[in-house]
């Protein structure tokens, strides 16, 4: 059995790393925690030095001391190794952030993001975010290119979850258009009926040299910036599918490498 004070405070500590600045209401909307649990936190965090209460911008934000929270990490998966560089050159040549995410159970996780390389990045961080399979460009990538018992193991699971993120999971006919129009396409997009509504991220499958999908990639943008869906699409699937290809050979070396 978890301690779940712990839990308590890791989960608003990773609150805090999602955006710059965060006030008692803003954490107490999304982790739906008491008003006075939060405060009690704060001030633990803040006297262990991990999190700042700056007055002038009236909220909470992370100390440069959570950065040692990973120092002891020295080796991600070998898809976001193989990833990491492909990742960042795109940033630098087009600008908007780029993340890697990898499947956890009933969805995405991101485990490697460009937006501090970004100054043009809709979000303030987005590693270790969890996303939908059905509604984001990185799950509906993913889980389009899945064989068909993953892919029914996987919606069965997802029948059974309360997330409203999950509702096309109950529509068999929607969700075969759906997915088989991602296929088609050779990525997917972020649903428009979910959070953030002034971006959408585009992903594509990253698939191993065997042909089963391993992640996925996507870069994010703000809408304003395009006439259309289509025309973002239009410029940068044909980029993420390239490193994606890329992404793969050179996963393959690295899985080589370590064998011998």
């Amino acid at each position: 059995m978890g301690i779940r004070a712990i839990e308590r405070a890791m989960n608003v500590l990773q609150e805090l790393n999602l955006h710059p600045i965060n006030t008692i209401a803003q954490l107490h909307a999304r982790t739906k925690l008491p008003k006075p649990t939060l405060v009690r936190i704060l001030r633990t965090l803040e006297e262990a030095g991990y999190v700042e209460n700056d007055t002038r911008q009236g909220g909470y934000q992370v100390s440069a001391l959570v950065t040692s929270l990973s120092s002891g990490f020295h080796k991600g998966p070998l898809v976001v190794e193989a990833g990491r560089a492909w990742a960042i050159a795109m940033t630098r040549k087009h600008k908007w952030p780029i993340a890697i995410a990898l499947p956890d159970y009933d969805g995405m996780v991101v485990r490697f993001s460009t937006v501090p390389d970004s100054f043009i990045s809709p979000f303030h961080s987005t590693v270790n975010k969890r996303l939908c399979l059905l509604t984001r460009g990185l799950g509906l990538a993913y889980l389009a290119f899945l064989d068909k018992d993953e892919f029914d193991l996987i919606i069965d699971v997802l029948k059974r979850s309360d997330d409203p993120e999950n509702a096309l999971s109950h529509h068999p006919a929607e969700l075969k258009r759906v997915v088989s129009k991602v296929h088609r396409d050779g990525y997917a997009t972020r649903s428009s009926l979910v959070e953030p509504k002034n971006s959408n991220t585009i992903g594509v499958p990253i698939i191993g040299q065997g042909g089963r999908v391993l992640a996925s990639i996507g870069l994010t943008y703000f809408k304003s910036a395009f006439g259309s869906e289509r025309e973002a699409c239009e410029r940068y699937a044909p980029i993420l599918q390239s490193a994606a290809s890329a992404i793969s050979e050179d996963l393959d070396r690295l899985s080589n490498s370590f064998a011998t």
